[in-house]
């Protein structure tokens, strides 16, 4: 019998307000190395062979989206106007959007909009290591840290194990169906690999870098930008 191949699809919840960051313009919109950080990030994910669209979710209002020029990034880039209150909403709601062109075995690569440093190298190994694999995954970096468990007053209480302990990162990859089945039922969750937990899976962790750095707090913005310089150069 021969074997379906199954497509790629990247979805990229835009949605937020990125409150942490204390501005007004939202973190996606926000200004890094002359361009709006989410293009970096789209950039990427455009350029990807592999990859046959590239979904971003946006919030029903958007209003800023159409202020900027997105056509260099050719006919893959197309926005949707579904965002929901909560990550999980947006990415379910997206999820649900692009049903007419997804089957159910197709992969989709979810990532946070807030980050700008992805690497085509970071999605090249995500995307060979779990194409054949029965669940999915997602990028991940081993803590190295030291972790300190607190008590309401802000003191350390206890050293936490850091051993098997991973940082997540996205994208995170899985099959259409079996991630939006998931999220419609676990959706207090803060990343999709958290839902694929919920439903008694086990997501494979594929080695990062601290490179793909998420732009939380305003000191990331220089984070980011340091990186993407010496990246280039």
């Amino acid at each position: 019998m021969q074997k379906i191949a199954h497509r790629h699809f990247a979805l990229v919840p835009a949605a937020g307000g990125g409150t942490r960051m204390g501005r007004e313009t939202p973190k996606q919109y926000l200004n890094l190395m002359g361009e709006p950080l989410l293009r970096h990030t789209l950039r990427v994910l455009c350029a990807v062979p592999q990859i046959e669209r590239v979904y971003v979710v946006l919030s029903v209002g958007d209003q800023t989206w159409n202020g900027f020029d997105w056509s260099d990034l050719g006919d893959k880039l197309k926005p949707i106007y579904v965002g929901g209150p909560s990550r999980a909403d947006s990415v379910l709601n997206g999820l649900r959007a692009i049903r007419p062109d997804v089957r159910d075995g197709d992969w989709v690569l979810v990532h946070d909009a807030a980050r700008p440093c992805l690497a085509p190298w970071h999605v090249d190994t995500l995307i060979d290591t779990l194409d054949e694999d029965e669940v999915g995954g997602l990028l991940a970096v081993p803590v190295a840290d030291t972790l300190k468990r607190a008590d309401p007053q802000g003191r350390a209480v206890t050293t936490v194990p850091r051993d098997s302990l991973w940082q997540a990162q996205t994208p995170q990859m899985f099959r259409y169906m079996m991630l939006r089945r998931a999220l419609e039922s676990a959706r207090d969750v803060t990343d999709e690999a958290s839902a694929i937990e919920a439903a008694g899976l086990r997501p494979r962790l594929v080695r990062g870098d601290p490179t793909n750095l998420k732009v939380t707090y305003p000191l990331d913005l220089h984070l980011a930008e340091w990186i993407l310089k010496n990246r280039e150069s």
